[in-house]
């Protein structure tokens, strides 16, 4: 089983699906309601074990009924509880509003979140040794993702990080230690500070960060697939075309579903086709971590590409 530490957030959502939201002041009926959890570091770890991965989740959840709940989640999920620790404040939350589009808007409260710190990391030093891929996103402190890469290097662990949310303070020089930088096109406008509202702005932009040293860059683009860039090529992986209804933890999807592959034994290119057909297929579906499939399902689907 490919063996795959992910540390970052969870997060307990509660997601709310209307067909538009409200301007100022004004109220209105939505159609739906429902709690679920979630999380960008948890999202990746529930994707890559629904797929078969050996997985390890390093986060804080927070000491409330929530976290209990959460705690509950990763056992059914069959993901190691040796870094799920119990924090003092209380849960992450998310608040999502999901419009008929598909589209949605999303207001995260860290708190139990900002107690995986630096620290927290060396006590677990053993999930970090013994991993063949490290999973990071930015719903936790900066400092900590540094700690982690500098630790991750020293072992020569790759490391995967999804710079979500993004964040103007990211410091490229920790970017070029990773393996895979995932960025979408929002965020890598706001880590270049250039336009990417064109195929071809999107890619003068990743230039600059392969001209920097980014080793391997993964533009996600939702429908538009994915843009990998490297040292010596660039190449548009195109998606899985579907009708969506809630596109929320999709970049997950794709980061969590990469990582089990690309651990699996897949060729860079090949993990990312099978990466975005996996998120296409979140999408048609309701929730975040409820619309990612299991292995079973995914080969039991009729789908361009399989994986064994």
């Amino acid at each position: 089983m490919p063996k795959i530490t992910v540390i970052g957030s969870n997060m307990y959502e509660l997601t709310t699906y209307t067909d538009h939201l409200p301007h100022r002041g004004e109220t209105i009926e939505a159609q739906d309601f429902a709690e679920g959890f979630g999380g960008k570091g948890a999202n990746q770890a529930v994707a890559a074990a629904r797929l078969g991965a050996d997985v390890t989740l390093l986060t804080v959840v927070g000491n409330d009924y929530f976290g209990r709940q959460q705690q509950q989640n990763y056992t059914d999920n069959h993901i190691h509880s040796a870094g799920i620790l119990v924090g003092h404040q209380g849960s992450g939350v998310a608040s999502i509003f999901v419009e008929s589009t598909g589209a949605n808007r999303i207001l995260i409260v860290t708190r139990a979140n900002n107690e995986l710190t630096p620290a927290v990391i060396d006590a677990h030093l053993d999930l970090i040794k013994n991993t063949q891929l490290i999973v990071l996103q930015q719903e936790i402190n900066l400092v900590t993702n540094y700690h982690v890469i500098e630790m991750a290097n020293k072992y020569h662990i790759p490391v995967m990080l999804n710079p979500a949310p993004a964040n103007l303070e990211l410091d490229i020089n920790y970017v070029t230690k990773v393996t895979f930088f995932t960025p979408n096109e929002h965020e890598l406008a706001t880590i270049t500070g250039l336009p990417t509202y064109t195929q071809p702005e999107i890619k003068a932009a990743g230039q600059t960060l392969i001209d920097a040293g980014v080793q391997n860059l993964f533009i996600t683009q939702g429908r538009h697939g994915v843009l990998w860039m490297d040292q010596h090529h660039s190449e548009q992986i195109a998606a899985l075309p579907v009708m969506p209804v809630d596109t929320t933890g999709a970049g997950d999807a794709f980061a969590g579903s990469f990582a089990y592959y690309y651990t699996a034994g897949a060729p860079i290119g090949t993990a990312i086709k099978l990466a975005n057909q996996y998120a296409a297929i979140s999408v048609t579906r309701y929730g975040t971590q409820t619309a990612y499939p299991t292995k079973y399902e995914m080969r039991k689907m009729d789908l361009p590409f399989q994986f064994e």
